[in-house]
């Protein structure tokens, strides 16, 4: 992207003050996210000299982002939990799951909903598409169990994105296997594991620490549902729930199969929600009052993604990320091999911002050379490129991290964050590690 001449001048590094800004204004609890992110695109726009009254076309642009269509991929699955709780299907499923699985507890619940995230990202492929169809389904069951919006959020981040380190077709994996030319195996082996079970683990702990610190503060926006042992589901709740299970399971196989990307989330939560209510017997008019009443809750996420399209861009029009590897750069070139990984790792977890393929992609051109002329073990550039292009999103509350919490129903970004910062020292702990060994 093209770096713009900052107002009055200003040195590129000037142009993280707005990112920084977003992060402190995140900690203040009286403050609303999308007044937060609509601040600091107007102060990125004047940063980078952006006329103001032209910002309308910069948004309507960003309408068609990646990050707006995870925003509509979100509030999709929340009129889909919508579908799911007027046939009684999510009810059905949380008596279920209790009774014939055992999930009885909160670390249950936990660990539960932890495998059935990672399952799911590493079939679809995409975190967002595949949180937003298991969100409807773990929500009434983990409120029954008093788990917090705040401790799924962490769940869904922390656990849920593992599952894109471990699939073989999933963009993250084919990256690193075309950038390191080594095959499946050792990526996993090198990289996508190692990294997954230190999140996992990570994520566990601070999962249950969030669990205590939240519990009685947050609850889910949904209805109270019955666990008695005297529930009975009626025959068209049972129909709905047969439907609803055959017909997820048949497209999760189908978008597997064709390795379909985040975009094929959208066919999923609508085919689902019109095969599910009409077994449930509403009728199609009823069933897309119930989806409009579900997404509603979460059009304000939606408008969040949207804003932050221009956000980054104009941060990323300022050079800042840039002058940041340029200051750095230095320490790099005279390092030796375990400085080296971790520099690589900081720059890029903090100093690159993008899509994440893309972020890798930057990284292997930017430190290319540097590797050969280290002789670094392919393995672990392996594990450098998915920490540097995939941690950046536990770093800053972007695009992953609140659409996590979107779909959790939190908006307690410093729970994110202390999440986010637990991951990368464990993960920067462990890039030392793998230097020192391989």
């Amino acid at each position: 992207m093209e770096t713009k001449e900052l107002l009055f001048n200003l040195p590129p590094i000037v142009g993280l003050i707005p990112l920084i800004i977003y992060i402190i204004l995140s900690f203040k609890e009286d403050t609303h996210p999308v007044v937060n992110v609509f601040l600091c695109v107007i102060l990125g726009a004047i940063l980078v000299k952006q006329p103001i009254l032209q910002l309308g076309s910069v948004i309507a642009d960003a309408m068609g982002s990646f990050l707006a269509l995870i925003g509509f991929i979100i509030i999709l699955g929340s009129g889909l939990g919508s579908v799911l709780n007027r046939t009684g299907v999510a009810e059905n499923l949380v008596h279920i799951l209790m009774d014939k699985i055992g999930i009885n507890s909160e670390k249950k619940a936990i660990v539960g909903t932890m495998v059935t995230s990672v399952v799911l990202v590493t079939l679809l492929g995409t975190m967002a598409g595949a949180n937003a169809i298991i969100a409807p389904i773990v929500i009434p069951l983990i409120a029954s169990m008093g788990i917090t919006p705040s401790t799924l959020a962490v769940i869904f981040q922390g656990a849920g994105q593992t599952g894109l380190f471990l699939g073989p077709f999933s963009p993250p994996m084919v990256t690193l296997m075309e950038l390191t030319g080594l095959p499946y195996g050792k990526v996993l082996l090198f990289a996508g594991l190692p990294v997954s079970i230190c999140m996992w683990v990570v994520t566990f702990f601070i999962a249950r620490h969030i669990q205590k610190k939240t519990f009685g503060l947050y609850k889910f926006d949904i209805e109270e549902s019955q666990s008695g042992k005297d529930y009975v589901a009626t025959s068209e709740t049972k129909r709905a729930t047969t439907v609803f299970l055959l017909v997820f399971l048949a497209l999760i196989v189908y978008g597997v199969a064709v390795k379909s990307g985040a975009s094929y989330a959208i066919l999923i939560m609508v085919t689902v929600a019109v095969a599910t209510g009409i077994a449930g017997g509403l009728r199609v008019g009823e069933i897309a009052e119930a989806m409009f009443e579900g997404m509603s809750k979460l059009i304000w996420l939606f408008v969040m993604f949207v804003l932050f399209e221009p956000f980054l861009m104009f941060v990323e029009q300022s050079g800042a990320f840039n002058a940041l590897f340029d200051l750095l750069q230095p320490l790099i070139v005279s390092s030796g091999q375990v400085v080296f990984s971790l520099v690589t790792s900081l720059i890029g977890i903090f100093g690159i911002n993008g899509a994440a393929v893309a972020q890798a992609m930057l990284m292997d051109s930017l430190f290319g050379n540097m590797v050969s002329e280290l002789n670094i073990n392919m393995g672990l550039w392996a594990a450098i490129l998915l920490v540097g292009s995939q941690i950046t999103s536990f770093a800053y509350p972007g695009g992953d991290m609140l659409g996590a919490m979107g779909l959790a129903q939190s908006k307690d970004v410093k729970s994110m964050l202390k999440l986010g910062y637990s991951i990368i020292v464990t993960i920067l702990i462990l890039i030392v590690i793998l230097a020192i060994i391989l």
